[in-house]
């Protein structure tokens, strides 16, 4: 996966930037409680991304709260609930991941989130398989785990090359023991 991500820059760390980020992390404890229980966040319009694909982690979207922030942050409101898939079928709430346009300087996304305690990421460098081939295509080769991270390797392979998907994002596990391991990727 690092041939398709980007990350943001660090900062020098500040107490300022460690009190706002507990800020983030107690609020967020507080907005997900509900949450625990999947069920009601997709009744809240919260949509698992691509649950058809195995990962490590679901994101659950609501689409609602990703376009908020493309104008604001709101801690209450993240963009994806983040779970992980149980023995059982269900799903465990894990974390949320924050959004951001593509555009924003570092500069704002540290005024959303401290850049000295978190780093936020963007996917980049994607190839996608040639329409119609799906799930059946060779994702050793294409996707976000795939070895093509050219636009010339991409076109070679007969794939979609795509620069940049989404924006801005970081992920927050607001149950984590440690400042640093609620905000690690």
């Amino acid at each position: 996966m690092a041939l398709h991500m980007a990350w943001s820059h660090t900062r020098p760390a500040t107490d300022a930037d460690r009190l706002r980020a507990a800020e983030i992390v107690k609020t967020l404890r507080t907005a997900l409680a509900k949450y625990k229980d999947y069920h009601v966040a997709k009744a809240d319009g919260f949509k698992p991304f691509h649950p058809e694909i195995r990962q490590n982690i679901y994101h659950f979207t609501r689409w609602q709260n990703g376009l908020r922030a493309a104008f604001t942050f709101d801690p209450d409101e993240p963009t994806s609930l983040l779970y992980k898939k149980t023995a059982s079928g269900g799903y465990e709430l894990v974390g949320a991941m924050y959004t951001a346009p593509r555009g924003t300087s570092e500069a704002k996304l540290d005024q959303r989130v401290p850049l000295s305690v978190a780093r936020w990421h963007r996917h980049v460098n994607l190839c996608l398989p040639p329409k119609g081939q799906g799930l059946a295509a060779d994702w050793t080769k294409f996707g976000p785990g795939g070895s093509i991270a050219t636009r010339e390797a991409c076109d070679a392979a007969g794939g979609r090359f795509y620069p940049q998907v989404f924006g801005w994002m970081v992920h927050v596990y607001p149950w984590a023991p440690t400042q640093e391991m609620a905000f690690a990727h």
